[in-house]
């Protein structure tokens, strides 16, 4: 039996940051990124709102600020080495996040199988945002569902990776679930918590809650 690991981005995949704080640094906006995210977690705005004063607060962004905070941003360690081992168990792994699609996509260099994030106007910024393109909690269940059914896995052998409660409604909905540095709203709904920052530690607790082929206890590989 095959298995489909979804992944959010944001304090998931990247420790104590998010792609929007990552890019603004790039433009000497740290301060005005902060503002906004405050406002977001304190849910005094919601997707929508958040994506229009970031693509406002974005205007002179160029391709080369976006690689530079893809590459200059604190990833997990493993990332790659833990896609690769899903690939070679012949299962997928995809990311689901908020944040732009132009960031989210980057990480199909590294093996992803699919990348979602709320779509954005082409960098440089020459067309306004649409927002509904942006993504919503909600939203990230129904691409887990379109990804079930391109994969050809079900609900039940999905296991997902996230930090807040933006993945509240995608742990709600799979049987395995993985709280990586989470806040503890989130964390007393994960199936396990993780602390750290080794991806290979966090997927291990995923494996862990994952049905076994063969019966038994899950088969242990190393990981």
């Amino acid at each position: 039996m095959t298995a489909l690991h979804l992944f959010d981005l944001d304090g998931t995949l990247m420790y104590g940051s998010a792609a929007p704080v990552e890019i603004s640094k790039q433009l000497g906006l740290s301060a005005e990124i902060q503002g906004v995210e405050r406002e977001f977690s304190e849910r005094l705005i919601g997707p929508p709102e958040y994506a229009e004063r970031v693509h406002e607060l974005w205007a002179g962004l160029t391709p080369a600020q976006v690689r530079a905070a893809f590459d200059g941003a604190p990833w997990l360690a493993g990332i790659r080495e833990v896609w690769r081992q899903i690939e070679e168990a012949g299962e997928f792994c995809a990311v689901i996040s908020l944040s732009p699609s132009f960031f989210v996509e980057l990480l199909l260099e590294w093996g992803a199988h699919a990348a979602y994030g709320s779509r954005f106007p082409a960098v440089p910024f020459t067309q306004p945002l649409d927002v509904a393109g942006v993504l919503t909690p909600q939203a990230k269940v129904s691409i887990a569902d379109q990804l079930c059914e391109r994969f050809g896995v079900t609900r039940a052998q999905c296991v997902a990776y996230g930090d807040s409660m933006t993945d509240a409604a995608l742990f709600a909905a799979v049987p395995t679930s993985v709280a990586v540095n989470a806040k503890v709203t989130l964390a007393r709904v994960a199936t396990h918590v993780y602390e750290g920052r080794d991806l290979r530690e966090a997927y291990a607790l995923g494996r862990s809650g994952m049905p076994c082929t063969h019966g038994g206890v899950p088969e242990n590989k190393g990981w």
